[in-house]
């Protein structure tokens, strides 16, 4: 078994992963900067930018919400605690946009942004 795999599967025994470190961060601190740059981007993109305490077909991970923006290739999208929800001063949509199928590989559709 390798390294990594040996460590992961220790990392997925534990209950709480939020002060696991790369010895720089913990995965509490990424987070958090995260959604602060994600606010960042979608409050000066506001007419893009919108945020649901439901997807569109109505369900909701327990104490959280999505928030998203829209590019010229698609939507992106995080789910943040409630805790982070003031830091998003866009539209909120009593239901978020049908999810386009984009995944963090689709982190680059944020550049478009930047064309307009």
């Amino acid at each position: 078994m390798k390294s990594v795999e040996i460590i992961n599967k220790y990392i997925n025994k534990l209950q709480d992963k939020s002060n696991i470190s790369d010895g720089s961060h913990t995965f509490d601190e990424l987070y958090h900067h995260r959604a602060i740059l994600f606010a960042v981007i979608c409050n000066t993109y506001k007419d893009r930018a919108w945020k649901s305490l439901k997807h569109d077909d109505g369900t909701m991970f327990d104490d959280y919400f999505v928030v998203g923006i829209t590019t010229k290739q698609g939507e992106y999208s995080y789910h943040y605690h409630e805790k982070y929800w003031s830091y998003f001063n866009v539209i909120e949509l009593d239901n978020a946009p049908e999810w386009d199928g984009h995944k963090p590989s689709d982190i680059n559709r944020l550049f478009t942004l930047l064309e307009e």
